[in-house]
């Protein structure tokens, strides 16, 4: 296998994946500027959450940055790609839920959570693209459309989502990957001072993307920790969440892709409130995109099954985190 170096700088598709791709706005504010470059003319200000489609990628000339990538958008101009989710808007048909539950991912910018199945019901949460939950049964509103229940797994507590908005994960898509490489023959190394991440299997590259760790933010530095560790506890998702948002807490659900490597929380995990890969970022964690987080969930060891919570043992992956 050859070395896969997938969001390097952020998401870039290839040209023929611009269908139906879709810009939404992280930030609390996005401009596009008439040129790829933050200096240049502003054309327009959007607003978090906002959905605008993209029509290409372009790589700004300031080869000093860290993230060089902008995107195109069809109302025009060209935005900085660290404040904006690629997103699409992909609608499913519903499927009986198995009794254990099963795991679907959101396919559409962002969906509202509701108490009940009904949009007039209790608001909840905003679960946005590419989130994983737990869809516990599917149930009929009362206006005829079906609504996924979902498991709210750090509150346990359900709440309600259109059942077209979600996509069941397929035992299929999280087979292991390489299952043939012995445990001690994996290894994955995070080098810090590159903001890079890379997998090996007989020391030989196999993997690699660019991640975001501790960083400063304003309620403090947070680190990742330097060190050896293993990847002994896996989730397939995990509602994350601490302290006052209002004062730099945060209130994730639906992280994907998560690999705990310490006892107080440090994992690997996707992630959807920042598109920024290459510069510290987290309270700690390390940060990637949903895809490459799962490619790295599938790699490496335990093993979680499709119908399993989470794998909790002492055995896993070795991680080396260096400087």
């Amino acid at each position: 296998m050859g070395v896969f170096l997938p969001e390097l700088s952020s998401y870039l598709p290839e040209q023929d994946e611009f269908t139906n791709l879709q810009a939404r706005i992280i930030n609390r504010t996005v401009w596009a500027y008439d040129e790829p470059n933050a200096n240049s003319k502003r054309l327009k200000l959007y607003w978090h959450d906002l959905v605008v489609p993209i029509t290409n990628t372009t790589i700004s000339e300031d080869e000093a940055a860290y993230n060089r990538v902008w995107y195109q958008l069809e109302e025009g101009g060209y935005a900085y790609s660290g404040g904006i989710q690629p997103v699409r808007t992909i609608l499913n048909p519903s499927q009986p839920i198995p009794t254990r539950g099963a795991l679907g991912e959101v396919t559409v910018p962002y969906t509202d959570a509701y108490l009940e199945p009904n949009e007039n019901a209790e608001y909840m949460y905003r679960l946005y693209y590419e989130t994983v939950h737990w869809v516990m049964s599917a149930v009929d509103s009362t206006d005829g459309s079906v609504w996924y229940r979902l498991l709210d797994d750090k509150y346990e507590k359900h709440y309600y989502v259109p059942a077209k908005h979600i996509r069941l994960v397929t035992a299929e898509e999280l087979a292991p990957l390489s299952p043939h490489i012995p445990l001690e023959d994996k290894s994955i190394e995070v080098r810090l001072d590159e903001q890079l991440l890379l997998a090996y299997e007989n020391g030989r590259a196999v993997f690699a993307t660019r991640v975001s760790t501790g960083g400063r933010r304003l309620s403090g530095t947070y680190t990742t920790p330097v060190g050896n560790f293993v990847t002994y506890h896996k989730r397939p998702t995990r509602h994350m969440a601490n302290g006052d948002i209002a004062s730099n807490g945060f209130d994730f659900p639906g992280v994907p892709w998560v690999l705990y490597i310490t006892e107080n929380g440090i994992s690997f995990h996707g992630t959807y409130w920042h598109n920024d890969y290459g510069i510290p970022h987290s309270h700690g964690c390390i940060n990637m995109t949903p895809q490459a987080a799962k490619w790295l969930y599938r790699w490496t060891m335990p093993t979680v099954p499709p119908e399993k919570l989470l794998v909790y043992g002492y055995v896993g992956t070795k991680v080396e985190i260096k400087v």
